[in-house]
C-alpha cells in the first residue's frame, strides 16, 4: 500500500506544483470567489425555510414601517435585525434573478481569499517560498459541509463568517504590534474587535466567535495584566462594532417591546408580549455530559442533532480526535522518555504563538457553540479554519512525513466525503426571483389576514400595504398581552378578515415539468419517431415520468411528459386534510372559515410554484 501511496502522492506533487508560482496565490484569490458566484448559478434561486419565512419580510416591514402594523407574521423571527438581509433583499429586487445569485456566491468566495491569507501567517515558511500548501488548506476549508450547503442562499453564515475571519485575520497580521506595549496594541485589538462587532450586530449568533476570540487574547504570551488590557480593548471594540449594525435595531426593540433583543432572552428583559423564555431554538442541544463530550462523534453519526438538512462531514470527528490525541501523546512521551518517542522533537513543528492562538480561539468557539446553540451552521467560520488547524496540529503531535502523509489523506478524505453535497432548497433561476398574484381588497385598511404556517410572510410585500398580517400560533411565544394585542387589532379592523394558507403543490411536478422542457428543446416531441425513441430512452432510465402522446398535436407537439402514477398527488385531497388539521388550530382563536370559500393564486420563488389559498374567516361566536 506504501508504493501506491507514494506514487500517488508523486503525482499528486507534480500536478499541483503550479501552485507554486510566485502569483498563484493572486490568481486564485481572483478567480476562486468567482467559481463561487458560477457554482452559485449551477445550484439555482436560494429557496431556503427562513428566506421565505423572515430575510425578506423582515427588510421589507423596515422599509415600509409595519413593525406597528403586523404581528409576527413570521414567527419570533420577525423581529431579528433585517440589516444583514439588505443586500439579498435589493439585488433579488432590483436585478435578474441569475446575477443576484451569481454576486452573492462570489461574496461567499471571499471568504477563501481571507482562509489563504490566515494560513500564510500561520503555515512555517515553505522551501523556496511556495504557497502551495496554503492554496490547498484553504480550499479544503471551502469545501466544508456547512459552508458549501450556504453557498448563495441568504442564512447569512457565509456572509459574516467573513468579518469574523477578518478580526482573526487582523489579529494575526499584526501580532507583533500585540507584544509592543502602547497606542499601537491598543489600536490593533480595537480595530479586530470593531469587525468581529459588525458581524455579532448582523447576527447576533456571532457573539460565540466574539467571546472566543476575546479569550483567546490570553494566550498570547504577555503578562496578565497587558491579555487584560488587550481583551478589554477587544471588548470594547466589539461594543462599538454592534453599535454600528445593531444599535439602531435594540434601540427599536426596546422603545417597541421592552426588550433589545425582543422576543428572546425574555428571562432577563420581560417584555410583557412574550413569555419568559431565553433562547428560544434550544433544541440541539446535548442531551447529556456524556453526549456533551462525545458531540462531535454524536452529531456526526446522526447530522439530524445539529441541523434539519442531511449534512456530510467528518472533519469535526477528525479535528476532535487530533485535539484530544495530542495532549494523551505528549502526557505519554513525557512519561517514556524521549527515548520512546515515535518522532523526535526535532522533526516535530511545534506551534508558533500565533497558531496557539488561533487554536485556542477554535477550542473556545466550539466550545461556547455546544453550551449555546449545537446548530450545526452557526460553525462555519471555524469549520472553515478545521483544516488548516489539524494540519499544523498534526506537525506539532508527529514527525514531518508521517504529519504530512496522514493529515493530507485525511483531510482529502473528508473534503470528498462532502460531495455531493447537500444545500438548504434551491429552485430554478428566473428573470424575477419572487413573484406572487395578489387581491386588490376593497378596504385593505380595515382588512387582516391571519397566517397560521411560516414560510409565507415572504408574499406580504406582495399585498396592499395598509392590509394587516397576524400570526396565530405560527410559533411565537405567545403571552396573555400578545393575544390582548391581537383581539386589538382585529377589533380596530372591521373586516373582512382573511385566513392565508398554503395550497397543495407536489414538488415533482417542477422536475417533470422541467424533463418536458428539456425533450422539447432537443426535439424529441416534434414527430412521433421522436416521441418513440423517448419511450425507448425512458424504458432503460428511472426518470419518474412516462411519455403521455397529446391527440390534438398542439403546434407540432407530438407527446409530452407526465408524472408516473405512483408520484402524482391528489392535490384536492390534500387540502381537505389541511383543512380538517386547521380548524381546530383556529377555532382556539375564536376563528372559522369555509373551505369552500377558498380561492387559489399562483407564487413562485424562481420557477418553482408555491400556490396559496385565501379563505375567508369569520369570528366564532363567544
Amino acid at each position: 500500500m506504501t508504493p501506491i501511496l507514494s506514487k500517488l502522492e508523486a503525482w499528486f506533487g507534480r500536478r499541483s506544483a503550479f501552485l507554486n508560482h510566485p502569483r498563484a496565490p493572486r490568481r486564485a484569490a481572483l478567480l476562486l470567489p468567482l467559481l463561487f458566484g458560477l457554482l452559485s448559478l449551477l445550484l439555482g434561486q436560494d429557496d431556503g425555510w427562513d428566506m421565505r419565512n423572515y430575510h425578506l419580510y423582515n427588510v421589507h416591514a423596515w422599509f415600509n414601517d409595519r413593525l406597528a402594523i403586523d404581528i409576527s407574521p413570521a414567527g419570533f423571527q420577525s423581529y431579528f435585525n433585517p440589516l444583514l438581509d439588505v443586500p439579498y433583499y435589493a439585488m433579488t429586487t432590483w436585478l435578474p434573478g441569475p446575477l443576484a445569485g451569481f454576486v452573492l456566491g462570489a461574496l461567499h468566495g471571499l471568504n477563501f481569499v481571507l482562509l489563504l491569507a490566515i494560513a500564510r501567517l500561520l503555515l512555517p515558511p515553505a522551501p523556496g517560498g511556495g504557497a502551495r500548501l496554503a492554496l490547498l488548506l484553504a480550499g479544503a476549508g471551502v469545501l466544508g459541509a456547512g459552508f458549501l450547503s450556504e453557498l448563495g442562499n441568504s442564512m447569512g453564515d457565509n456572509l459574516t463568517s467573513l468579518l469574523v475571519l477578518a478580526a482573526l485575520y487582523l489579529l494575526l497580521r499584526h501580532w507583533p504590534r500585540l507584544l509592543r506595549r502602547g497606542a499601537a496594541a491598543a489600536l490593533t485589538v480595537a480595530g479586530a474587535g470593531l469587525v468581529m462587532g459588525l458581524g455579532v450586530g448582523l447576527k447576533l449568533t456571532n457573539a460565540s466567535f466574539a467571546v472566543a476570540l476575546c479569550l483567546a487574547l490570553f494566550a498570547v504570551p504577555l503578562s496578565f495584566w497587558r491579555r487584560l488590557r488587550l481583551a478589554f480593548g477587544f471588548g470594547l471594540g466589539v461594543l462599538a462594532g454592534m453599535a454600528v449594525t445593531a444599535g439602531f435595531w435594540f434601540h427599536k426593540m426596546w422603545t417597541l417591546f421592552g426588550n433589545p433583543l425582543f422576543p428572546q432572552f425574555n428571562n432577563i428583559f420581560h417584555s410583557p408580549l412574550a413569555q419568559t423564555l431565553g433562547v428560544i431554538d434550544d433544541g440541539h442541544l446535548p442531551k447529556s455530559a456524556v453526549e456533551a463530550l462525545l458531540w462531535p462523534v454524536v452529531f456526526s453519526a446522526d447530522i439530524g442533532r445539529v441541523a434539519e438538512v442531511p449534512l456530510r462531514q467528518w472533519i469535526w470527528p477528525l479535528a476532535y480526535l487530533v485535539l484530544l490525541a495530542w495532549p494523551l501523546l505528549a502526557l505519554w512521551r513525557r512519561r517514556a522518555g524521549a527515548a520512546a518517542s515515535a518522532a523526535p522533537a526535532a522533526a516535530r513543528a511545534p506551534l508558533a504563538a500565533p497558531a496557539r492562538f488561533t487554536l485556542a480561539f477554535f477550542v473556545l468557539s466550539y466550545l461556547i457553540w455546544v453550551k449555546l446553540f449545537s446548530i450545526y451552521r452557526y460553525l462555519v467560520p471555524v469549520e472553515l479554519l478545521a483544516p488548516l488547524l489539524v494540519w499544523l496540529a498534526l506537525h506539532a503531535m508527529l514527525g514531518a512525513a508521517t504529519a504530512r502523509r496522514l493529515a493530507g489523506w485525511a483531510l482529502l478524505a473528508c473534503a470528498l466525503h462532502t460531495l455531493p453535497f447537500v444545500t438548504w432548497g434551491h429552485a430554478g433561476w428566473a428573470a424575477q426571483s419572487f413573484r406572487a398574484d395578489t387581491p386588490a381588497f376593497a378596504k385593505p385598511q380595515d382588512t387582516v389576514v391571519f397566517m397560521t404556517r411560516p414560510t409565507l410572510a415572504w408574499m406580504i410585500r406582495f399585498f396592499q400595504p395598509q392590509t394587516a398580517f397576524i400570526a396565530v400560533g405560527a410559533g411565537f411565544p405567545e403571552s396573555p398581552a400578545y393575544l390582548q394585542r391581537l383581539r386589538a387589532e382585529v377589533a380596530s379592523r372591521p373586516g373582512p378578515h382573511y385566513v392565508l394558507l398554503p395550497a397543495a403543490r407536489n414538488e415533482r411536478d417542477a422536475g417533470a415539468q422541467k424533463k418536458a422542457a428539456l425533450a422539447r428543446t432537443l426535439g424529441l416531441t416534434d414527430s412521433a419517431a421522436g416521441c418513440a425513441r423517448l419511450e425507448r430512452m425512458l424504458r432503460k432510465v428511472r426518470f419518474q415520468v412516462d411519455v403521455r402522446h397529446l391527440p390534438d398535436v398542439p403546434a407540432g407537439q407530438w407527446c409530452t411528459l407526465e408524472l408516473q402514477p405512483q408520484y402524482r398527488v391528489d392535490l384536492a385531497a390534500a387540502d381537505r386534510a389541511f383543512d380538517a388539521e386547521m380548524q381546530p388550530h383556529l377555532r382556539n382563536y375564536g376563528l372559522r372559515y369555509e373551505p369552500a370559500g377558498c380561492r387559489s393564486y399562483p407564487a413562485y420563488v424562481g420557477t418553482d410554484a408555491y400556490p396559496y389559498r385565501l379563505c375567508p374567516v369569520d369570528a366564532l361566536p363567544r
